[in-house]
């Protein structure tokens, strides 16, 4: 039986390459999502284990993250007395910043699309557990202010040589500065920033720039002696230090590091994986329907087994013996390409600033075990129910000249179908709506559970669209349309399962299509009603700048009142919670805030609004007292007002405080946001342009009014969008395989049939406008099954966010409309091979075929 099933594979090796395909291409995106993602915190591993020294040297309470942000530093003279320490080899202060960015020749910033810019003091102080850290290669280590070093990655990029003058950019006092190459530098382990930049002043320059000018570090790592280990160096370190200060081991304060970062490659592998799953499910459908058409088309050869002894059991086990063959050759080029899928994801990423160039793919021992396992898991229960079928046939079949294979009755798809379709919707009612744990599960689950039960019950759903498009076809086609409309008819199962794959990337296309034009429209309502601003000037790669900007726009001519906005994160009860810093004077000249209790005004140093959210989640009210862990220590808040977060594009941190209750926190002062008012008569276009050219030499910064500030609040969204689009790409072209594979092997299955219409006079050209209708019929019914749901899950998720500020809930007709008449062109293209296979039939061998 393995050797007739041997023989039946390789005598079908076109009808089944198609099918491989939808294995290939899921496959190959577990794969590659895998691949990058281990590539990814690899190397980000790699660049933590160099960012610390054996022991690290710190402010009590700060961390790996928070320590440049905040004015809290180590004083200089600790480092001596570090360097004395039993168990320490030496002792160096560090001065950081992650916001130095470097500007190219051609005026552009050097990465910043995620990677952070940093700047840093030189030293030579070797990185934990002996790494040696960045050294210079070329030139020498920067030696006063008008020095500068940069690492070769970003020398090149920026295409500065020894001896050119560095165009910098910093949220410092002084926001540009302009001083000469001097040195270049590497890893000398041959690591990779990552598409970080790194800036080297000498210490002096760095601690005037970062720290105020005080004699004083972020940090100060400590070096081990040979033989004693991290532990026993960072207690002997503790034991020394005074109040205020705390040591942790280089292994601690590296994974405090990567701990933001893990837990952000955690979620775009499950973003990934999400996609290759969605592959996967459409690819089923299209290896279900292969099986079950090369089975029909065995039938007589199955019968034939059966009548010389072979058992059902036998017939079952060759059928999956098939799958097993595809599953694995599938999973096998599946895994190549995901291999160059990997390449191909972090070659995108470079274009936002995450540079993986520098280090080579990691394939773990995990990823061609999963590739494998899905690969012929999902062939080999896509194909059991056809295996199942063909076990049924009886063995006096073989006598006949037709043999009819066993048809489960459709009305048993159909209460299977139903009831999946009534228990996914009310998982989705409770993802949506109920307070349960991980609601995005429930809603997830619901969604697929509806897509597979419409997919069930498709055969008895989609009578009346199949129907109506076989009049339209007999009406405007007559004959020709009549046979195009009975073959789509003929076989509702496989017609079914066919439109299936469309129906569910277009259906979470349209919910994608809905979900972002709403929130699109919400943003720019929210905006018109609450921003009154004429102007706003922001950091175009989500840093701080600096104070400078302000103060300058302040002088300016024609500017009422310039109001600040800053961001940063403290702990309450142990989280990390956003707090934002305002003038509430300037800030309701410029901004609607939506308030619960209390005004804007009432806030005042020492006290706090805090939104609607989190007070009820804290039980608190105005008057009432919260606490909060800053840089400086735990401060005692009087809550002086709740505002709510939704429609709130201005105060949208759950705390928010004075600018100087946030500067005494211990918090650098650099703005985020400028809001700028006008006076009244001033010409905000002039002076709009006035505030662009006092921003020239600040590529980072850009200035906007009121249309633009909208547009790059939705730039976020639409890249978010083309990103899903492109994934749920990959399903679209597995449907589309799917549709050229069925109407192939429907072409095989009635070859006679075909070659009886030539004899009895149907052309050429009428027989490829059948197979086009047959084509566009099945490709339309997926589209409106799946714009259908679309818009129901649309409709419900939009609904559920209303209380999320996603008030306006807009459908794009024109885009959904869209959809349909794009499917209809897909059939078209669909066709073309099989088509053209049909009309080149031989008649009398057609008519002479089995």
């Amino acid at each position: 039986m393995f050797k007739a099933a041997w023989k039946s594979l390789m005598g079908r090796k076109l009808r089944l390459l198609m099918s491989t395909f939808a294995i290939v291409l899921g496959v190959a995106f577990v794969a590659g999502s895998l691949i990058f993602t281990d590539t990814l915190s690899r190397s980000f591993d790699a660049i933590f284990a160099s960012s610390v020294g054996d022991v690290v040297v710190r402010p009590t309470g700060t961390s790996a993250d928070d320590g440049p942000a905040t004015t809290r530093t180590v004083p200089a003279s600790l480092v001596d007395d570090l360097a004395e320490v039993d168990g320490a080899a030496r002792a160096d202060g560090n001065v950081s910043s992650f916001s130095t960015f470097v500007v190219g020749e051609n005026g552009k910033v050097i990465g910043g699309q995620g990677a952070p810019g940093i700047g840093a003091n030189w030293s030579d102080a070797p990185a934990a557990h002996g790494l040696e850290g960045l050294a210079i290669t070329e030139g020498h280590a920067p030696r006063n202010g008008d020095e500068v070093a940069l690492d070769a990655g970003t020398a090149e990029r920026a295409g500065f040589e020894i001896g050119d003058t560095v165009h910098l950019v910093t949220s410092s006092a002084e926001a540009v500065l302009r001083p000469t190459l001097v040195g270049i530098a590497e890893f000398a382990d041959g690591g990779s920033t990552n598409g970080a930049t790194i800036t080297v002043f000498d210490t002096t320059t760095a601690q005037d720039l970062f720290v105020g000018g005080k004699d004083a570090f972020n940090d100060v790592w400590v070096t081990a002696d040979e033989g004693v280990s991290q532990e026993e160096l960072r207690d002997d370190v503790a034991a020394a230090l005074p109040a205020g200060f705390e040591a942790v081991t280089g292994d601690t304060a590296a994974d405090e590091a990567a701990s933001e970062l893990v837990e952000a490659i955690s979620f775009l592998s499950t973003f990934l994986l999400i996609f290759a799953g969605i592959a996967l499910v459409v690819g089923s459908f299209l290896i279900v329907n292969t099986f079950s058409i090369l089975v029909a088309q065995r039938s007589r050869e199955l019968a034939l087994l059966r009548a010389i002894g072979a058992s059902r059991r036998q017939v079952t086990r060759s059928v999956m013996f098939e799958a097993v063959v595809l599953g694995a050759v599938g999973s096998t080029i599946g895994l190549g390409l995901g291999v160059l899928l990997a390449m191909g994801i972090r070659a995108l990423f470079a274009t936002f600033g995450l540079d993986l160039s520098g280090q080579d793919l990691i394939i773990a021992a995990r990823t061609p075990i999963a590739a494998y396992a899905v690969g012929i898991l999902v062939t080999v229960v896509a194909a059991y129910i056809p295996a199942r079928r063909s076990a049924r046939i009886p063995p006096v079949a073989a006598l006949r000249d037709d043999v009819a294979m066993p048809e489960s009755a459709l009305h048993w798809r159909l209460v299977a179908g139903a009831a999946l379709i009534v228990g996914g919707g009310a998982a989705m009612v409770a993802g949506l709506v109920s307070d349960i744990p991980r609601p995005g599960w429930w809603v997830g689950g619901g969604i697929l559970a509806v897509l597979l039960g419409v997919a069930a019950a498709s055969p008895v759903i989609s009578r009346p669209v199949v129907g109506l498009a076989a009049v339209l076809y007999r009406r405007i086609y007559g004959s020709v349309g009549t046979l195009a409309g009975q073959n789509a008819l003929r076989n509702p199962r496989r017609t079914a399962a066919t439109a299936s794959a469309l129906m569910i990337g277009l259906a979470l296309v349209t919910t994608m299509s809905i979900l972002g034009s709403s929130a699109k429209d919400s943003v720019d309502k929210t905006i018109e009603e609450n921003f009154y601003g004429d102007l706003v000037v922001s950091n175009v790669i989500g840093v701080p700048f600096s104070t400078s900007i302000a103060d300058k726009i302040e002088k300016t001519d024609g500017v009422a009142s310039v109001s600040r906005l800053r961001y940063a994160i403290a702990q309450v009860d142990g989280d990390g919670q956003g707090v934002m810093g305002v003038d509430p004077t300037s800030l309701r000249a410029a901004a609607n805030v939506p308030m619960v209790e209390g005004e804007l005004t009432d806030l005042d140093d020492g006290k706090v609004l805090i939104s609607d959210s989190r007070a009820e989640d804290e039980n608190v009210g105005v008057g009432d007292t919260v606490t909060i862990s800053f840089p400086n220590g735990k401060e005692d808040l009087e809550v002086a007002g709740i505002y709510t977060t939704d429609n709130n594009t201005v105060l949208f941190y759950p705390y928010t405080l004075t600018l100087s209750t946030l500067a005494d926190a211990g918090f650098q002062a650099a703005d985020n946001y400028l809001l700028i008012q006008t006076e009244p008569g001033a010409d905000v276009a002039a002076l709009q342009r006035t505030i662009e050219e006092q921003t020239a030499e600040l590529p980072t910064v850009t200035v906007k009014d009121q249309q633009g500030f909208a547009e790059e609040q939705r730039a976020p969204i639409d890249q978010m969008l083309l990103l899903i689009y492109a994934l749920l790409g990959l399903a679209l072209v597995i449907a589309v395989l799917g549709i050229i594979n069925t109407l192939a092997l429907s072409v095989i299955e009635r070859t006679r049939e075909v070659g009886l219409l030539r004899a009895i006079g149907l052309g050429r050209s009428q027989l490829r406008r059948m197979i086009r209708l047959e084509a566009i019929a099945i490709a339309v019914l997926g589209a409106v099954l799946g714009v259908g749901m679309g818009l129901v899950f649309g409709l419900a998720l939009m609904s559920s966010l209303a209380d999320e500020g996603l008030e306006v809930i807009t459908v794009p007709t024109l885009q959904l409309v869209g959809y349909v008449l794009a499917a209809g062109f897909v059939g078209v293209l669909a066709a073309v091979f099989p088509a053209r296979r049909a009309a080149r039939l031989d008649v009398l061998q057609a008519i002479a075929t089995e």
